[in-house]
């Protein structure tokens, strides 16, 4: 156990982590500053600048979606560093793997289920070749944002510009 003395005071940071637990819990369960603050006897102040200190993205639902893409983890990671809500990235071995894997009508449904997720949010990045971009922009309402990587067909993987990505992501967060 973590403990610090500071001045006569005795501090837990183990007691520390578990509020700021229970204060992220009980918000994520859609109770507001006030209810917790009444809930866990802290000042609503202090659950609004914990919150503000661990922010990584305020505002729109994005989602990121990119196919035949080399450097997938790369693009993962600046993905998760933004705190974006859906990220899907395949390479063409992976892109294959998912349409063969699957029958027609299975292939179809979850075709269709991916589109239907993609609607929910406010701005979707596509990664992929020119073609590509114009079918998944009619297919969605919402606003796209295109990164093509090529014209169509690519047939081999692409290594995407890491540092685009980030300009493109800091812009739209």
């Amino acid at each position: 156990m973590d403990l610090y003395r500071i001045n006569d005071k005795t501090i837990s940071k183990q007691k520390i982590t578990d509020t700021i637990d229970k204060i992220l819990s009980y918000r994520a369960q859609g109770l507001s500053q006030t209810e917790v603050s009444d809930k866990l006897n802290l000042d609503r102040i202090f659950i609004s600048r914990l919150e503000k200190m661990g922010e990584i993205r305020k505002g729109k639902n994005i989602a990121i979606i990119g196919f035949p893409i080399e450097n997938i983890q790369q693009v993962q990671n600046i993905s998760e560093k933004f705190g974006v809500n859906f990220t899907l990235l395949l390479s063409e071995q992976q892109r294959w793997h998912f349409v063969e894997s699957k029958e027609g009508v299975d292939l179809f449904n979850q075709i269709l289920k991916l589109v239907n997720d993609l609607k929910s949010f406010d701005v979707v990045i596509v990664i992929a070749s020119d073609k590509r971009i114009r079918q998944i922009s009619n297919l969605l309402d919402q606003k796209i944002v295109p990164y093509p990587i090529g014209k169509s067909p690519i047939k081999e993987d692409v290594v995407v510009n890491t540092d685009e990505i980030e300009k493109l992501l800091a812009t739209l967060c």
